[in-house]
């Protein structure tokens, strides 16, 4: 715990911007998403962050996401910011900066859930057809890249967690990195990026 705490203190000293997962501001629903357990650990980490200044100055700024915790897409991003700064201040006392909506993933935890509903193809069904072409320019993938622990890269996140590199023909490992070639790369994709351009998107 001290280490943490020290930890959580260098990042206050040198500003780091905060953003944490919190999928919803009801246990219930959070722990669904996250697994048992996982809501009252954000909040007690949520509350240490506030008391180091975090969502209270202007110079430390943590945003929460939100991921809906069943089979369908967020609604209004601002309604629901509204909503969870209502909730959690009133609550337990928490605050904070901005609140992103994003969609349900059909990965991991949340796939394994659909499974288990048989209603995965229809979710995927869902992300195809809530397809939004406005949302492509906001793509992650198209400015940034993950770096997983080995130094291999990935288009985005949700790539590096399914195992998917970079496409053929492009420097895979950091060690090789080389901006002007990954700028123009060919994006790898799979059935689970209709989620970054399913309704408002998740970018």
């Amino acid at each position: 715990m001290r280490t943490v705490w020290k930890t959580s203190l260098n990042y206050r000293d040198m500003g780091v911007e905060v953003i944490a997962s919190l999928p919803y501001y009801i246990e219930e629903y959070a722990d669904r998403v996250r697994g048992k357990g996982v809501f009252e650990k954000s909040i007690d980490a949520l509350r240490r962050l506030n008391s180091l200044g975090y969502g209270r100055d202007e110079k430390l700024k943590i945003d929460l996401v939100y991921n809906s915790y069943d089979a369908f897409l967020p609604p209004s991003q601002d309604r629901l910011q509204e909503e969870y700064k209502r909730e959690l201040k009133g609550r337990f006392g928490i605050v904070f900066n901005n609140l992103l909506a994003f969609n349900n993933m059909p990965l991991g935890r949340f796939k394994r859930f659909l499974e288990r509903m048989g209603n995965l193809d229809r979710y995927l069904e869902m992300l195809v057809s809530a397809f939004n072409p406005g949302t492509l320019g906001g793509l992650m993938c198209r400015r940034l890249i993950s770096v997983g622990w080995d130094g291999r890269l990935h288009d985005c996140d949700f790539n590096q967690v399914t195992g998917i590199g970079l496409s053929e023909g492009y420097r895979k490992n950091i060690k090789d990195f080389d901006l002007d070639t990954l700028s123009g790369r060919v994006i790898a994709v799979d059935d689970h990026c209709f989620g970054c351009t399913a309704g408002q998107g998740s970018t």
